[in-house]
């Protein structure tokens, strides 16, 4: 059955289909390139706390335990930057893993700031403060990422 401007109703449905594929494709690239670059900086800022507390860059800051979960979660979005090049199909699914990892260990962070086990210092307030925001809006990002990609 042909419509008023002469295209059969498959040929239509069909063309329909095929945009939407385009635009959700053209749409996830600069989403994936976010959340390669969101994976990449929150694993350097990891990486650079632990230095930190390691003493290597600021002596008066060191403290062990910090330097080494925050090696650890560091450790973890690296990997998962790298997992989403090798997997770029399950790319949305890592980064929701790795960074829910980050997050959860980040919490533990301010909750071992709160009880003063882990340190109490303005710099590390406003870190744990400030990672917690990239983190989640990573999650929201991948979160949404993934939703597209199942559609």
């Amino acid at each position: 059955m042909k419509s008023p401007a002469g295209v059969s109703k498959s040929e239509s449905n069909y063309r329909g289909t095929r945009l939407r594929n385009q635009v959700r494709s053209i749409a996830a690239i600069p989403l994936r390139r976010i959340i390669r670059v969101l994976l990449g900086v929150e694993a350097a800022s990891f990486f650079f706390a632990a230095t930190i507390h390691a003493g290597m860059l600021i002596s008066g800051y060191e403290h062990h335990e910090a330097m080494t979960a925050e090696s650890v979660i560091g450790t973890v979005l690296l990997g998962g930057f790298v997992i989403t090049w090798l997997h770029s199909r399950s790319m949305f699914t890592i980064a929701i893993i790795v960074q829910a990892f980050a997050l959860l260990g980040t919490l533990v962070g301010i909750f071992t700031i709160i009880i003063g086990i882990g340190p109490r210092t303005v710099p590390d307030i406003a870190y744990h403060i400030s990672i917690v925001v990239v983190l989640a809006v990573g999650l929201e990002l991948a979160r949404r990422g993934r939703r597209t990609e199942t559609m």
